[in-house]
């Protein structure tokens, strides 16, 4: 058992921790940890949608704008995480105390699905839909600030645990978080549509949304445990400060200061950014620059995000509406969504391996944003599978009915919130008013949702393969090109981009209106390929840097400017030294006088 050691500040870890094939043993609480909150995470988030549509009983674009708005604030407390574990708790303190939050919402979630708490009548319908609703949305305000905020911090914790001579180790353990993610999102993604699709209650027996949520509650509380039993073997270090807060002060200071001096008096500067030279350092001036031009790249990118967090919202809506019997295998609509990390973890290797390799062997200069760019595209072809589906599906069924059998009688009910008309090939039941039913009419038969489900997985297919195209190699792009201490902005800016393009989820779903779903499919598909056109030709124009030279050539030249300085002291001082010499053979003479 060995004492870790700052090596700059030379303390000894409060805690320690022995090694397991040369990895701290504290790092395995972590990995643990990321496995079930990215469970609990993904696991709720797989049947939210079909709560507010099934039992809050909300139409699709309120459930839909309420989804994504969530989803939205998941992105953006990362942010204040980060401030708050740099500036102030530290990382381990953020981790603990913004967990118990995250368990708390989860577990108000799992309360509030109970139907029985407010169903006086025993009709499986809550009496009280307020107190449901009330509940569901402090739950997930809870989970969005807590789940958002230990985001940047796991990660970074886990990495603080290695010693610098374990760069292998510490490599070795980013990869099996990122497998820990991806393991979690996979199972959850199974396992609770499943739960959800079970019966439960006392006074009347519906879906089990409570159990689907109370599991992701429990790992949630599993995961808070499991990190605290490992606290006495961490490193944990003090609160640095936050680079974020410096960046954004330093740019504040350069606006206002150019404000002050808009008068044509003033000589123009090569950079706004310049206009913080009288207070900041050159360097970091220099970093706040590369930076800015990075960001400015990332304009047009909440419009992919747009596109892909539908999978959850939309695409799933969408699945609830076709057949999901595959043969021996039944798929519930919310279990679609496996498709993607199944092929998440099947193309990133065959792109690397295979993809990327033969397109450089053809003699193409396939750059990062290259590669963004097409990503962008594919998601747009995604989204036009999706409409091809739509149109099929309205084709097949133009109404959602629930249909209940005597002696070949049927009786149509509409659940749905608008009027539907029903007819069959024998019989035309009307227009059927919301929530009401028609007469019993005799048929021969009626023929059940025939569209399958398998028609999403092209879509499926598409929108992945974009995400790896994008996601990973826009994360890869934004590391290469961020100076040394600024890879934190970066990673704030591009998490912004996500919840920036949930939020036009959001509008476009309260502002279209559009009559048709498919429509709207293509909207987003059009909306997408004009944004891709115009990320092209700004890619076009972007000269790739090295921050490291450039933080270097700022180095030298400060070194440099220290030796011009010291050596423009040296006369001086050698000048003064000739005349406190002078100066004494003049008092030595008068003195002899």
């Amino acid at each position: 058992m060995t004492d870790k050691k700052d090596p700059e500040k030379k303390k000894v870890n409060k805690g320690t921790s022995k090694e397991v094939f040369g990895y701290p043993i504290s790092i395995f609480f972590i990995v643990v940890n990321e496995f079930c909150e990215r469970f609990s995470y993904y696991g709720m988030r797989a049947v939210l949608v079909l709560y507010f549509t099934y039992f809050l009983r909300w139409d699709d674009d309120l459930a839909t704008s309420i989804y994504h708005t969530f989803v939205a604030l998941c992105y953006l407390t990362p942010i204040l995480g980060a401030i708050v574990a740099d500036s102030w708790l530290g990382k381990f303190k953020t981790i603990i105390y913004l967990s118990i939050v995250y368990a708390i919402g989860q577990v108000a979630m799992a309360v509030s699905a109970i139907h029985d708490i407010t169903d006086t009548d025993g009709d499986g319908i809550p009496n009280n839909m307020s107190f449901h609703v009330a509940l569901s949305m402090v739950g997930l305000f809870l989970i969005a600030l807590g789940t958002g905020g230990i985001k940047p911090c796991v990660a970074a914790f886990g990495g603080d645990q290695f010693s610098d001579h374990q760069d292998k180790q510490r490599r070795t353990f980013f990869s099996v978080f990122y497998l820990c993610i991806n393991g979690g999102s996979l199972l959850s993604t199974i396992i609770t549509p499943i739960l959800r699709a079970q019966e439960c209650g006392i006074k009347s027996k519906e879906s089990c949304y409570s159990l689907a949520f109370g599991v992701p509650a429990a790992l949630m509380v599993v995961a808070l445990l499991v990190f605290i039993v490992g606290s006495g073997m961490y490193y944990k270090d003090e609160p640095q400060g936050n680079i974020m807060l410096d960046v954004c002060k330093c740019i504040g200071f350069a606006i206002k200061n150019r404000f002050r001096h808009r008068s044509t008096r003033y000589p123009k500067r090569q950079h706004w950014m310049d206009w913080a030279e009288e207070k900041y350092d050159k360097l970091l001036i220099a970093q706040i620059k590369m930076v800015l031009k990075v960001l400015f790249l990332y304009i047009p990118l909440p419009m992919f995000w747009t596109l892909f967090d539908q999978k959850g919202s939309r695409w799933t809506l969408q699945a609830t509406t076709m057949d999901g019997n595959f043969g021996a295998l039944v798929i519930q609509p919310d279990q679609m969504q496996t498709v993607n990390p199944i092929l998440i973890l099947t193309l990133v290797p065959i792109m690397d391996i295979f993809i990327y390799p033969l397109i450089q062997k053809c003699g193409l200069n396939f750059t990062p944003l290259k590669r963004m760019t097409v990503g962008m595209f594919l998601a747009a072809i995604a989204f036009v599978c999706a409409a091809l589906v739509q149109i099929e599906i309205d084709v097949s069924i133009k109404q959602c009915v629930y249909h209940l059998t005597t002696f070949h009688r049927f009786i149509f009910v509409n659940g749905m919130n608008t009027v539907v008309n029903v007819s069959t090939t024998s019989v035309y039941f009307g227009l059927i008013e919301p929530l009401y039913y028609s007469n019993y009419s005799l048929i021969k038969n009626i023929q059940p949702n025939s569209v399958s489900m398998a028609l999403q997985i092209p879509q499926y297919f598409f929108i992945t393969a974009g995400e790896v195209m994008f996601s990973v190699t826009g994360l890869e792009f934004s590391y290469s090109q961020a100076p040394s201490n600024m890879k934190a902005v970066l990673q704030a800016g591009w998490l912004l981009t996500v919840a920036i393009g949930n939020f036009i989820v959001l509008i476009v779903a309260e502002l279209a209106k559009l009559s048709k779903q498919w429509t709207e499919f293509v909207l987003f598909a059009s909306l997408l390929v004009a944004v891709c056109f115009i990320f092209s030709i700004m890619a076009h124009f972007y000269t790739y840097m090295d921050p490291a030279e450039i933080e270097a050539q700022f180095k030298k030249k400060g070194d440099d400017d220290e030796d011009d300085k010291s050596k423009r002291q040296r006369p001086e001082v050698e000048m003064v030294k000739r005349c406190s010499v002078n100066s004494h053979k003049e008092d030595d003479k008068q003195t002899r006088i």
